[in-house]
């Protein structure tokens, strides 16, 4: 994970390197999925998620690109 201050900034790095830009998460969008992601991880038996309720957090926070999706869709 590389962190930039602005978008503009990850576009520019990718395009000095010559690499395609992946998946930006803002920092409100990381903190937002920490909360709920970690959020049970202390509980004695932390619920283990399936892919429905992965890709539903993921949409919660605004991360609804296939990159996000936990099982690729097989075409």
């Amino acid at each position: 994970m590389l962190f930039f201050r602005s978008e503009d900034d990850l576009r520019a790095w990718c395009r000095e390197r010559e690499v395609e830009p992946g998946p930006a998460v803002s920092v409100e969008q990381l903190w937002r999925l920490s909360v709920v992601w970690y959020g049970t991880r202390l509980d004695p038996e932390p619920p283990r998620r399936t892919p429905a309720e992965v890709r539903a957090i993921f949409a919660g926070v605004g991360l609804t690109d296939p990159f996000w999706d936990p099982v690729p869709r097989q075409e």
